[in-house]
């Protein structure tokens, strides 16, 4: 197994803020002097900002990767206005930032809660000079993401599977036994690397809990947020651009989901990666990246 984050950045990196409703975000874009279409980056949670998608940047041998914290988390600003934690907003702020970096053409790389701002993104913006959709570890359904974790609590022990029922039942869910049994979960499904690696940790560490919890929940079990009634699945037909879905073998996006997901958008590729998990793109990082440098390819040589 691959250890670490970092991908081979190009000569180039350029950072700054961009002014979007509710305050101003940073981004960065690695490899900014190449010439191929930029590849925008689009980062899970809500709330869990860029750098676990560090090893992303290995892209940047070809073309620009353009990353950016989205509000609330990270280094962006994290305003105390709840209204704001909206899937709408997101995908406005999405708009402002192609506008700002003058994105007239661009491929797409949402993962986890990223690949439900791209989907809606494209379902509610229709933009022109999106080349492609890589969408890796995919949710685009709550009520089945929320059955496919029921099964999967069923795995853990005994102990583990009452102390999370019964925090369900009780609405309490800052105890350690609680947190204990979560983290039970997240190394079967989350991350496979046992330590986890920087990148990761440093993710959780600027965790935007605010947008997390008004948004999906206390944890990945309990969905009580607003995206508790995202459905997309009927509508994927609507995309037409090319789109490629990932998942690990382990994956909270599971297999049999990301297959479905994958049989309902007509022309669609997906890939599944064995001993992998939701983070498959640090779980098999030079994988992930040739599948990814790959597929791209493929949709520029038309």
């Amino acid at each position: 197994m691959i250890m670490g984050c970092e991908g081979k950045a190009s000569d180039k990196v350029v950072e700054g803020y961009i002014s979007v409703t509710g305050g101003k975000i940073w981004y960065k874009i690695v490899g900014a002097n190449r010439k191929k279409i930029p590849l925008l980056v689009l980062h899970g949670g809500p709330g869990a900002p860029h750098d676990y998608l560090e090893s992303l940047e290995a892209l940047s041998d070809e073309r620009p990767v353009i990353f950016y914290d989205q509000l609330g988390c990270g280094n962006s600003d994290k305003p105390n206005d709840t209204s704001l934690w909206t899937l709408d907003r997101f995908v406005n702020e999405l708009e402002q930032v192609r506008t700002y970096l003058c994105l007239d053409k661009m491929h797409l790389l949402g993962q986890s809660w990223g690949t439900m701002l791209a989907v809606d993104f494209m379902l509610a913006k229709k933009p022109k000079g999106v080349m492609s959709l890589i969408l890796s570890g995919p949710c685009l359904s709550s009520s089945r993401f929320a059955s496919d974790q029921k099964l999967y609590l069923l795995e853990l022990s005994d102990n583990f599977q009452k102390i999370i029922n019964e925090s369900e039942v009780s609405g309490c869910f800052g105890s350690k036994e609680y947190q204990d049994a979560m983290r039970a979960y997240y190394k079967i499904h989350i991350c496979r690397l046992d330590p986890w690696p920087d990148c990761l940790n440093r993710t959780l560490e600027k965790l935007g809990h605010e947008v997390y919890e008004q948004m999906w929940g206390p944890s990945e079990f309990t969905i009580t947020g607003n995206l508790k009634s995202y459905e997309r699945v009927d509508l994927l037909k609507e995309i037409s651009v090319p789109t490629l879905f990932t998942c690990g073998r382990y994956d909270e996006a599971t297999p049999s989901t990301t297959a479905y997901y994958h049989s309902m958008l007509p022309g669609s590729e997906i890939v599944v990666f064995e001993g992998a998990s939701h983070e498959h793109h640090l779980e098999k990082i030079g994988e992930y990246l040739e599948v990814v440098r790959n597929f791209i390819k493929k949709v520029e040589n038309g």
